[in-house]
């Protein structure tokens, strides 16, 4: 028998429920306040849930699984379309409704808390970077205002920056010197912050056996394999490797008609956190790679006939499908898979 669906439109304090009956057609639509929330889930017969994957989604996704309903969390670029007039709560639990009715329409998978918690690391170490950088910047330009040039790269601008200051002669006026002294102290306090948020997540790492084997392939190192493993959740979210590479945004966009299609950019949709890193990872391989040299060799065939950037996308693209095999099909990186692949077929 079908579960009945429920859209349920979340928000902090009002939640607003769209159901139709299967048997009746009879539509019900109810608000809730928070503290009643859990408690009206419970009386229900196991159902499926449908919200969309916004703030709090993966909360009450963990607790109505508890309640033995089933969770399917949709894209809110998914649900956007099916909003029939004017935007309100009435209007998106319904539009939720309709999009969950949707054979072909993809889902979040429910994150764990361990997960969820390791992405915010993440997310944490990437505001105390942006941080450092704004720091650093700015201590570049007040103190070439002065004449004084630093160094690229704050390991080696700090020490200069802050002996250009002790200097008895500072071309720095005494009125700005204890706040460029306090912000050199801001930049170091950042950066063992910074450290020890990377200590917790490579502690996190080490447990995680996934994490372990995608961290062979080249280009993967310990922040682009936590946080693959941690925004997958389960490999079997995605059909293949090459729609978990489309959820990534790694894939060009297509406009086309009358069965001529063109492809342009890439899309740049879902996580970009997790493509930034895997773009860099590439970069890194293009760089360091005997094989981007090699024209023998995929890599290399590749960088001679196309732009690097796009080079790079391109083993970006490559390596989060690498990424979904070894985890989808619990394998190890293996360079040459495919020469092993083919050697062990008989002729």
């Amino acid at each position: 028998m079908k579960r009945t669906t429920i859209g349920l439109d979340i928000a902090k304090r009002v939640f607003q429920v769209h159901a139709v009956d299967p048997a009746s057609g009879e539509v019900t639509r109810r608000k809730l306040q928070r503290a009643e929330v859990l408690q009206y889930f419970a009386q229900l017969q196991p159902l499926l849930i449908a919200m969309e994957a916004c703030g709090s989604a993966q909360h009450w996704g963990r607790q109505f699984c508890k309640l033995g309903h089933e969770v399917k969390l949709i894209a809110p670029q998914f649900v956007r379309p099916f909003v029939k007039t004017n935007k309100n709560d009435v209007a998106d639990a319904q539009a939720i409704w309709t999009a969950a009715q949707q054979p072909e329409m993809r889902g979040v998978a429910v994150k764990t808390e361990e997960q969820q918690a390791v992405l915010a690391l993440h997310a944490i170490r990437e505001r105390l970077k942006k941080a450092r950088t704004a720091a650093v910047n700015q201590l570049h330009g007040l103190m070439g205002e002065f004449g004084i040039e630093l160094l690229k790269g704050w390991r080696t601008m700090l020490p200069r920056a802050a002996a250009e200051l002790d200097r008895a002669d500072s071309a720095v006026p005494a009125l700005l010197q204890p706040q460029l002294r306090r912000q050199i102290r801001e930049v170091r306090s950042l950066t063992e912050q910074m450290t020890e948020v990377e200590r917790q997540i490579a502690s996190w790492k080490h447990r995680q056996e996934g994490c372990e084997r995608i961290a062979a392939i080249p280009g993967i190192g310990l922040l682009t394999a936590t946080a693959a493993v941690a925004t997958m959740g389960e490999a079997s979210t995605f059909r293949s490797g090459r729609q978990f590479a489309a959820y990534l945004g790694l894939v060009p966009r297509q406009s086309g008609t009358g069965g001529r299609v063109q492809l342009l950019g890439i899309s740049k949709r879902g996580d970009k956190y997790l493509r930034m890193l895997l773009i860099q990872g590439a970069r890194s391989v293009l760089a360091r790679s005997r094989a981007s040299k090699d024209p023998s060799t995929w890599l290399g065939r590749l960088t001679q006939r196309r732009p690097r950037n796009v080079a790079a996308v391109a083993l970006a693209n490559k390596m989060a499908r690498q990424v979904w095999a070894i985890l989808a099909h619990n394998r190890t990186y293996e360079p040459n898979y495919r020469l092993h692949e083919r050697a062990a077929t008989p002729a």
